[in-house]
């Protein structure tokens, strides 16, 4: 099975996209960026359950306020009150008009030492992850990215977990992180036996996705 090498000609004019943070030698397997329109919607859907429900509350309390004709007088309590207290409502709203720069600042690769994660929504954050580091990985989709053919995969680490989200070829990508990390891991722990043929050992190149 071979990947195709990812041409990071479209980031280029970027100073903070993931090509520039390359070592020397280190040769890409994969790379690419969320569905837009998939990663955007998710985005907007996050809380939104939980926003709606505390904004039906709140709006039944303070129509009631209105309506009891007492809100001239409270409303110097009431309104900071509700301030605070529409905080879930607040950040659902700020999910939704911060997913299109999130999408901007989102770009993933996966290398031949490591996956490389960048996200943000002001600034830029860039996570490494070393093959010998995850634990599991796993494969989801939901209703919104089967609608949308996308998928999200998940690496599990030490720490927690991280996650690749909406890209479309998300089943080759599983199969693909799955696959390394099982012949990386073997290699370090039964480096004779499970050592592909292709790759004799320390400072060699990973080659198990390129043609033997």
């Amino acid at each position: 099975m071979r990947f195709d090498k990812y041409s990071f000609d479209q980031y280029s004019q970027d100073p903070k996209s993931i090509s520039n943070f390359l070592m020397e030698g280190e040769q890409v397997l994969w790379a690419g960026k969320p569905k837009k329109n998939a990663f955007v919607i998710n985005k907007s859907l996050k809380m939104f359950p939980i926003a709606l429900i505390w904004l039906f509350f709140d709006s039944v309390f303070i129509g009631a306020i209105i309506a009891s004709g007492e809100f001239a007088n409270v409303f110097w309590i009431v309104i900071p009150f509700f301030a605070v207290h529409l905080i879930p409502v607040w950040m659902w709203l700020g999910n939704i008009l911060g997913a299109n720069r999130r999408w901007k600042n989102t770009e993933y690769a996966i290398t031949d030492k490591r996956v490389i994660l960048r996200t943000g929504v002001l600034g830029y954050e860039l996570n490494n992850i070393y093959y010998t580091d995850i634990e599991k990985v796993k494969l989801t989709t939901g209703v919104i990215d089967r609608m949308l053919k996308v998928g999200d995969v998940h690496l599990e680490i030490g720490e927690g977990k991280v996650s690749i989200l909406d890209i479309e070829d998300a089943f080759e990508v599983y199969k693909m992180l799955q696959k390394t990390v099982l012949d990386i891991r073997s290699d370090i722990h039964f480096p004779n036996e499970l050592r592909p043929d292709i790759n004799p050992g320390y400072r060699t190149s990973y080659k198990g996705f390129e043609e033997q």
